[in-house]
Order: structure tokens, then C-alpha cells, then sequence
């Protein structure tokens, strides 16, 4: 791993992008298995997905700023659509017996969408709002 010197003299790592997308990938499985165990679509998870990305963003190295601030609330918007695909998709699969993630290849933007719509509501948006002031805040 090599590191290369910033203008302030810290390490910085390039590392960021692996680490994000691993904490992505591990938040939006941990989401599908919060909503499947309690029966909703469980919008708290945002928050955490929001702080995640911000930490992970902030583990790998990458600078402070506008740029960072923007990493993280795209990062907590694709886990979000991430998670609540997968959710969608273990709905829509399990009774044919399949798992979540064959499901999810099999589903497509307009059958996820409708179901999507139908299945968040007000608290889901409340949710999913206060995950990007935290994002934004965390990021910063």
C-alpha cells in the first residue's frame, strides 16, 4: 500500500473507494435484514447508512470539503435505493422461492418502482431527509 503525501502532510490513501463500497455493500444487507426481521421497510437504517458512508469516507483518507460532503450523500442515496431494491425484491421472490439477490436480477425498474411507491410512506421520506442532514453534517 502506498501512500502518497498530502498538502497538509497527512497520508492519504486511496483506499477510500474500497472501503466505501464495502461498507455499502455490508449497511444495505444489514437493512434488507432489519426490514425482513421486523415486517417494514425499516427508514431508520438511512441514518446509519448515512453515517457510514461518512465514516468510511473519513477511514480511507479522503479530504474534507464540498467533494466529500457530496461522496457521502450519494453513497446514503444508492445504499438506500440499494437496500429498499432488496427489500422489495425478497417480497416479490420469497414466495416463489427464490432468494433476494436472484430476485433482484430478475425484477425490473417499473415492478421495483410501483412497489417501492407502495411500500414507503411519510416516515420512510422523514427518514431518508434526516440521513442526508446527517450525511451532510457527518461528511463535513
Amino acid at each position: 500500500m502506498s501512500l502518497v503525501s498530502s498538502p497538509a502532510g497527512r497520508p492519504h490513501h486511496w483506499l477510500w473507494p474500497l472501503l466505501l463500497l464495502l461498507g455499502s455493500i455490508t449497511i444495505a444487507v444489514a437493512w434488507l435484514l432489519a426490514a425482513l426481521a421486523t415486517g417494514t421497510q425499516a427508514g431508520w437504517m438511512a441514518v446509519l447508512a448515512a453515517l457510514e458512508a461518512a465514516w468510511m469516507l473519513r477511514l480511507g483518507t479522503f479530504r474534507a470539503g464540498r467533494a466529500r460532503v457530496v461522496i457521502a450523500i450519494a453513497a446514503t442515496v444508492l445504499i438506500a435505493a440499494a437496500a429498499n431494491w432488496g427489500i422489495a425484491a425478497a417480497y416479490m421472490g420469497g414466495p416463489m422461492g427464490l432468494n433476494p439477490w436472484e430476485s433482484a436480477l430478475r425484477m425490473g425498474p417499473h415492478l421495483a418502482w410501483t412497489l417501492l411507491a407502495l411500500a414507503n410512506g411519510l416516515p420512510e421520506m422523514l427518514w431518508l431527509s434526516i440521513a442526508l442532514l446527517v450525511a451532510w453534517r457527518a461528511a463535513r
